[in-house]
C-alpha cells in the first residue's frame, strides 16, 4: 500500500506539503492507526462539506476539524436540515468519492484570501483565528476551503464512513454568536472497523446516562434552574452518598484529614494564585461591599489557607487534606453534556504538602489508591504525564524538575505512561488517569498534579531539621475527577445495573396486598440498620405492574412479601443479577444484603 502522508519530527504532513517543502520522514499508510485515521477523517470532513455544498449551494462553512469522536463541520444554510437528510448527504459523498478527485493545495496571502471570500462571513471569521500572513487552501473538484491539512492524496481513498448526528453549535463556541449547524461523522480504513464502531455507538446509545438517569430517577436538569446545574433526585442522592461514604473511609485510612474551604474567596487571592490571570475566563465573579470575589473553580487556594493556619515542622509532613469541594466553572452552553460537562460539580479533591524527598512515595501511594478504586469498578486504566502548557506560571527550571520527578516515580516503579506535551495545568505538570469502560471507550478521570508554584506564590514554608524555613511541595490530587462525571461514567459502564455495594436502592420490597405493608416496613427499617437502602412498592397497581416498575429502576434485588412470608418470617427473592428466584429466612436475607454491601473496601 502506498503512503498517504509523512511523519516528520512528530508532525504529520500530507504528500503535497512534503513534496513542496522537501520533507522526508516515516511514511504513513492508510490503516486504522491514529495518525492515518486523523488524515482520513480530516479529508472525509472536506468530502462531507463538498457534498453539502452541492446539495445546498448557499451553504457557508466555518471549521471542520477532527475530534476524538471522528470529525465534524460547522456551517450555515437557509435550508432546514435534519437527521433524515444525513443519508442523502452520505449518498452524495459516495458519489463524489467514486470520481476520485485529487486533493490539491495552494497558498495565497491572507489579504488575497479576504478578498476572495469577502462575501463569506464565516470564512472571514476563520481568518481572524489565523495568525499567519499566508493561508493554505485545499481543493477537490469544484470544492475548496481554507485548511492547514494534512489531507489524503485523493478522495477516492475514502470508502468507509458514516454521518452520526446533527446538532447546533454556536459560532466559535460562544453563546453570544449565531447558531450554526454541526454534522458529526466517523471514518475508518476498513469496513470491519467501521462496523465495530457503529455497533459500539448503538450500545452506547442504550447506555446513555441521561436516558438511564431519567428512567432510574437519579437526576434531572430543569430549564428554569439553568443549563449545566444538575438536580439530584432521592435515588441519585443515595448513590452519591454511598460513593462519598466509601471514599471518606478510604481517605481517612490513608492519613487524609477532612477540611472545607469557602465557595467564594476575594479576588486578591485568585490573583496571587494566578487563577485570575490564567483561568479568569472560566470563573464567576461578584462584588460584596465593593470588594470583588471569585467563586472557586478549584479547591487548592482554600486548602492553602488551611495549611497556613498553623506553623509546620518537617516532622509533620506529609500533610494531607481532602474535601468534597463544590466548584463552579463557566462552560460554554454548547459544550454542556448531561453530567459529563456541567457548570457546578463536586471534586473528590485532595492536596498533599510534602518535602521533595517524599514526592516519589506520595505519587506511588496515590497511584495505588487509583488502582484500588478503578479495578474495584472494573475499569482498565492508563496514565499520561502532561507537561508544561503554553500558558503557565513559574520558573522554567522548577517545571523541568517537577516533570523529571513525575517521570522518575513512574519509571522506578515500572509503571507505563505516555506523554502529553503541553497538556499540564498552568501551575504544574500532572499525571492524568484515563479509564476504559465496559464497551471500550476512554474517559479522562483522575489527575495528580505536582506544584512548586503555588507554594512559592503564597510563601508557604515549614521548619527544617536545622530550624531553617523550607518551601513544601504541593501535590493536587483527584481520583474520580468529579462525582458528577464519574457517576455518569459508572451509569454507562454498568448500563444502570449498579453492583449491590453502590446501587442507589439495594432492595425493592413489594407487598402483595395492603395487609402486608407493615411487614414490608419492618424489613425496610432493618435494612436501614445495616446501611442498606430499600424502597417499598405499594401503590394501588397490580402486583405484576409493581414488580415491573421496580425492575425498570434496575434495583439489584426484589423482595416480595405476602401471607406466607409474614407467617414464616421469610422473604421471597428475585435476584436481577443472578436471574434467580428463591426464599430466605429474614435473618439469612439481612445477612446476605449486609455481606454484599460490605464486600468492597477501598
Amino acid at each position: 500500500m502506498s503512503a498517504i502522508a509523512i511523519k516528520h519530527n512528530d508532525e504529520i504532513v500530507d504528500l503535497v506539503t512534503a513534496q513542496e517543502q522537501g520533507i522526508e520522514g516515516e511514511e504513513i499508510e492508510l490503516d486504522n492507526s491514529p495518525e492515518a485515521l486523523d488524515v482520513l477523517r480530516h479529508s472525509t470532513a472536506h468530502l462531507m462539506a463538498q457534498a453539502i455544498k452541492s446539495l445546498y449551494p448557499d451553504a457557508q462553512f466555518f471549521v471542520g476539524p477532527t475530534v476524538k469522536e471522528g470529525f465534524y463541520y460547522d456551517f450555515k444554510t437557509e435550508a432546514e436540515i435534519g437527521e433524515a437528510d444525513l443519508k442523502k448527504i452520505e449518498k452524495q459523498m459516495l458519489s463524489f468519492a467514486k470520481k476520485k478527485y485529487k486533493i490539491e493545495k495552494y497558498a495565497i496571502s491572507k489579504a488575497e484570501a479576504q478578498e476572495k471570500f469577502k462575501d463569506d462571513p464565516l470564512k472571514l471569521a476563520v481568518m481572524k483565528r489565523i495568525p499567519d500572513e499566508t493561508v493554505s487552501i485545499y481543493k477537490q473538484g469544484e470544492f475548496e476551503d481554507l485548511c492547514r491539512g494534512p489531507h489524503l492524496p485523493s478522495i477516492g481513498l475514502i470508502r468507509y464512513f458514516k454521518l452520526t448526528k446533527i446538532a447546533g453549535a454556536y459560532l466559535g463556541g460562544d453563546s453570544k454568536n449565531e447558531m450554526l449547524t454541526r454534522i458529526y461523522g466517523i471514518a475508518f480504513a476498513t469496513k470491519d472497523a467501521l462496523k465495530a464502531h457503529m455497533d459500539m455507538l448503538a450500545e452506547a446509545e442504550k447506555r446513555d446516562h441521561r436516558k438511564l438517569g431519567n428512567e432510574m430517577k437519579l437526576f434531572t436538569f430543569r430549564e428554569e434552574v439553568g443549563a449545566g446545574f444538575p438536580i439530584w433526585l432521592p435515588a441519585g442522592g443515595r448513590l452519591r452518598a454511598r460513593l462519598e461514604s466509601l471514599l471518606f473511609k478510604a481517605h481517612r485510612k490513608r492519613g487524609y484529614e477532612p477540611v472545607r474551604g469557602p465557595e467564594m474567596l476575594r479576588s486578591d487571592l485568585w490573583k496571587t494564585s494566578g487563577h485570575y490571570q490564567n483561568y479568569g475566563e472560566n470563573m464567576y465573579f461578584t462584588n460584596i461591599d465593593e470588594i470583588e470575589f471569585g467563586v472557586k473553580p478549584m479547591n487548592c487556594v482554600g486548602h492553602i489557607k488551611v495549611y497556613e493556619d498553623e506553623l509546620h515542622s518537617y516532622r509533620d509532613l506529609p500533610i494531607k487534606y481532602f474535601e468534597y469541594g463544590v466548584v463552579h466553572r463557566h462552560e460554554m452552553t454548547g459544550a454542556l453534556h448531561g453530567l459529563f460537562r456541567v457548570r457546578e460539580f463536586t471534586q473528590d479533591d485532595a492536596h498533599i504538602f510534602c518535602t521533595v524527598d517524599q514526592i516519589e512515595e506520595q505519587i506511588i501511594e496515590v497511584i495505588d489508591f487509583v488502582h484500588k478504586i478503578m479495578t474495584t469498578f472494573g475499569f482498565e486504566y492508563k496514565m499520561m504525564i502532561s507537561t508544561k502548557p503554553e500558558k503557565a506560571v513559574g520558573d522554567a527550571e522548577v517545571w523541568e524538575k517537577s516533570e523529571a520527578a513525575l517521570k522518575s516515580a513512574m519509571e522506578k516503579h515500572n509503571l507505563d505512561y505516555d506523554i502529553d506535551e503541553g497538556g499540564g495545568a498552568f501551575y504544574g505538570p500532572k499525571i492524568d488517569i484515563k479509564i476504559l469502560d465496559a464497551i471500550g471507550r476512554e474517559w479522562q478521570c483522575g489527575t495528580v498534579q505536582l506544584d512548586n508554584n503555588l507554594p512559592a506564590r503564597f510563601e508557604l514554608e515549614y521548619n527544617g531539621e536545622g530550624n531553617e524555613k523550607i518551601q513544601p511541595v504541593m501535590i493536587h490530587r483527584a481520583i474520580l475527577g468529579s462525582f458528577e462525571r464519574f457517576i455518569g461514567i459508572l451509569t454507562e459502564h454498568y448500563a444502570g445495573e449498579f453492583p449491590m455495594f453502590i446501587a442507589p436502592t439495594q432492595v425493592a420490597i413489594v407487598p402483595v396486598a395492603e395487609s402486608h405493608k407493615e411487614y414490608a416496613k419492618e424489613l425496610s427499617d432493618k435494612l436501614i440498620d445495616i446501611n442498606a437502602d430499600s424502597e417499598i412498592y405499594a401503590k394501588n397497581d397490580s402486583l405484576n405492574k409493581r414488580i415491573r416498575t421496580a425492575e425498570k429502576t434496575r434495583v439489584p434485588m426484589i423482595a416480595v412479601v405476602g401471607d406466607e412470608e409474614i407467617e414464616n418470617k421469610t422473604v421471597s427473592i428475585r435476584d436481577r443479577r443472578t436471574r434467580e428466584q428463591y426464599t430466605l429466612s429474614q435473618e439469612e436475607f439481612l445477612s446476605l444484603i449486609q455481606t454484599k454491601i460490605n464486600e468492597v473496601n477501598f
